[in-house]
């Protein structure tokens, strides 16, 4: 009894102790952030010389008062729709006061913070730490942003910052440290000659984080503006053939220049730089900015022309966002600082207008002739057409739920679904397109929208922000419609079909055959793989880069292989007794037309092999557009350039 008590006294002791210690880890009350200025300015210097280890040196001087500091890093990153501050690549933090190390305490409360309490006497926090950079790709984790020839820097991964201002009131004088010989791009405003030590103009965070800084050995910058104000675009690669853009690959980027003027008839930039890495190294993708747009796509995308017909997209759907996304912005999304929640609810018209007219641009601007055009969308259509989620997942909780969908794994995507507001978007608003020119008589369309929500006050881009409502008052000012209800109806609906109805009213119907396209072609020897999802219901790819295309990364829900047994991550051995291969599979499944017997295939699953039997007599089927008769051609009409 006795010695039960001293336990528990003893158990007592160290609960009290442990939360004393826990309360010393909180701030116990964070500054909410206000509208004030910050006083002084953050001196923010980057070493980015060390590319062999992809590490950034960074060195940090900030104005402070004696007391509590709490200095927080970036964790709700514009564009990126989530909490995805790589707060694991820092390390090597030391934070000094006149010449003294002070200790620091991570906040138990929320792990991007940091508490930090200044001495008396002091009125300037220094910090050292390094950026490790990712060496290699890791699903929803930071991109690959360095190679030994090229780098991109996005400042949100090398800043810490005061609590309790607007990042727009806190001033930083940025600067960068580059390799020899190497030559840089950004929307910042150099000051100095250049060289090695690159300098900028004061600028406030928020600026500071939508201006990212390209680098690299083999660089060319090309200009495909008007005179004012300037547009360009800017290029590196690991190897130099790689810039050679032809003359009319140039002739098109300016002319999407031109489209994009066309269509919004205003400019909410300085100038625009578009930077493009080209490398097999950094993955494919691209990150929107205000000013500039952080690019990486293939390699040989100048240069082979199934790359650049692939490719091409990239580049116009991150400058309609200069419109969308950055200039008018959701409201939800305009939030004090890095460290408030994003509110994701109008990612439809967000990312998924974005996505209608990147596409058009693409088309209007020549990148894509119209064919090529056609046979995009078709195998955009078709997607979302073999997405049974859609019939429990409401397009509306793709955008709610997309701080988690964007980083969920790629298998069951169909049924799990992802951040389809991308491509159910590009369906919506073509629905949305077609609804205004029929009920104008063709005198109306939602280039009339684009430019009275978009393309005001010419010149100026201070964020203007908008709403469900403000979308539903400026569709009506185009033209009169229930456009609440019809809008309202798209989001909510849950019905496995695919939004066609815009498609449709454009004159054309989704059809299949067991020929590809030209660009179902290029588009599976470019990425490298094998859609077979309106066949027998599987995707094969190389998603561990290792040269054997044989493993299935995705399965239709309910599909042919689905009901097999076939699994995502299962390495296919052989078709019918014979050594797999992408088209010994494609053989057995137009075979297997003709007659009754099964698609036999060897799986290896978790070490063990098993035969699977697919009975499937559908044939191979390639998505393609066909005119539907006695229509009006209006996805022709979308799709034609308008600038002179």
């Amino acid at each position: 009894m006795c010695a039960q008590s001293g336990v528990r006294l003893t158990m007592v002791a160290g609960l009290v102790f442990t939360v004393a210690c826990a309360q010393a880890a909180r701030s116990p009350d964070q500054p909410t952030p206000e509208d004030k200025p910050y006083s002084g300015t953050i001196d923010l210097v980057v070493d980015l010389t060390d590319v062999r280890h992809r590490v950034f040196r960074v060195h940090e001087s900030l104005p402070a008062k004696p007391g509590t500091l709490v200095l927080l890093y970036p964790k709700w990153i514009p564009g990126e729709h989530g909490p995805t501050g790589p707060l694991e690549g820092i390390a090597g933090l030391k934070i000094t006061a006149g010449g003294q190390r002070i200790s620091w305490r991570r906040d138990l409360e929320d792990m991007f913070a940091l508490n930090v309490q200044v001495p008396p006497g002091v009125d300037r926090v220094d910090m050292e730490f390094q950026y490790l950079s990712p060496t290699t790709a890791v699903p929803g984790g930071p991109r690959v942003c360095v190679t030994d020839n090229l780098v991109q820097l996005e400042w949100n991964d090398v800043v810490l910052y005061p609590a309790g201002f607007y990042s727009r009131q806190i001033m930083v004088q940025p600067s960068v440290t580059l390799p020899d010989a190497w030559s840089f791009a950004s929307a910042l405003e150099p000051v100095g000659a250049g060289g090695p030590a690159a300098r900028f103009k004061p600028v406030d965070l928020e600026t500071l984080v939508d201006s990212p800084v390209m680098a690299g050995r083999y660089f060319k910058r090309l200009d495909i503006g008007p005179v004012s104000p300037p547009v360009y675009l800017d290029l590196v690669a690991d190897r130099p053939e790689n810039l050679a853009a032809s003359p009319e690959q140039l002739k098109q980027h300016e002319a999407l220049v031109r489209e994009a003027y066309a269509l919004f008839g205003a400019r909410h930039y300085r100038h625009y730089d578009f930077l493009l890495t080209l490398s097999d190294h950094t993955p494919r993708g691209g990150l929107e900015h205000h000013q500039s747009s952080n690019n990486r796509n293939f390699p040989d995308f100048f240069t082979s022309p199934e790359h650049y017909q692939v490719g091409s997209g990239l580049l116009p759907h991150e400058y309609v966002h200069s419109w969308n996304g950055k200039f008018r912005r959701p409201a939800g999304l305009l939030t004090p600082n890095f460290n408030v929640t994003g509110q994701d609810d109008l990612l439809w018209v967000y990312e998924g207008l974005t996505t209608y007219y990147g596409e058009v641009l693409t088309a209007r601007s020549g990148m894509l002739n119209p064919q090529q055009f056609r046979d995009r969308m078709a195998v955009l259509a078709s997607r979302m057409s073999h997405v049974p989620g859609r019939s429990w997942r409401p397009l509306q909780d793709t955008a709610d739920a997309a701080p988690v969908l964007y980083r969920a794994p790629g298998a069951w995507r169909n049924w799990r679904r992802g951040a389809d507001f991308y491509e159910e978007g590009l369906l919506l608003w073509l629905d949305v397109d077609t609804t205004i020119r029929e009920a104008s008589g063709g005198a109306r369309s939602l280039d009339d929208f684009a430019r009275a929500f978009f393309g005001v006050d010419d010149t100026h881009f201070v964020p203007l922000p908008y709403s469900f409502d403000d979308l539903v008052a400026a569709l009506n000012q185009v033209q009169k419609h229930d456009w609440r209800a019809f809008l309202s109806k798209r989001l909510q609906a849950t019905d496995e079909a695919a939004p066609l109805d815009g498609l449709t009213r454009a004159g054309w119907k989704l059809v299949y055959s067991e020929e590809p396209s030209a660009y179902s072609k290029a588009l599976e020897r470019v990425a490298r793989m094998v859609d077979l999802t309106s066949s027998l219901g599987l995707v094969i790819g190389d998603p561990f880069d290792t040269g054997q295309m044989n493993t299935v990364t995705d399965v239709l829900w309910s599909g042919p292989a689905f009901e097999a047994g076939v699994a995502p991550g299962m390495k296919l051995i052989a078709v019918d007794q014979d050594k797999f291969k992408a088209d010994v599979l494609k053989d057995a499944i137009k075979s297997a037309k003709a007659g009754t017997r099964p698609i036999e295939l060897l799986v290896e699953h978790s070490g063990t092999f098993v035969t699977l039997k697919l009975d499937y007599h559908g044939g191979v089927n390639y998505p393609h557009l066909e005119r539907i008769e006695n229509t009006e051609d209006r996805l022709s009409a979308i799709s034609h350039a308008r600038a002179n």
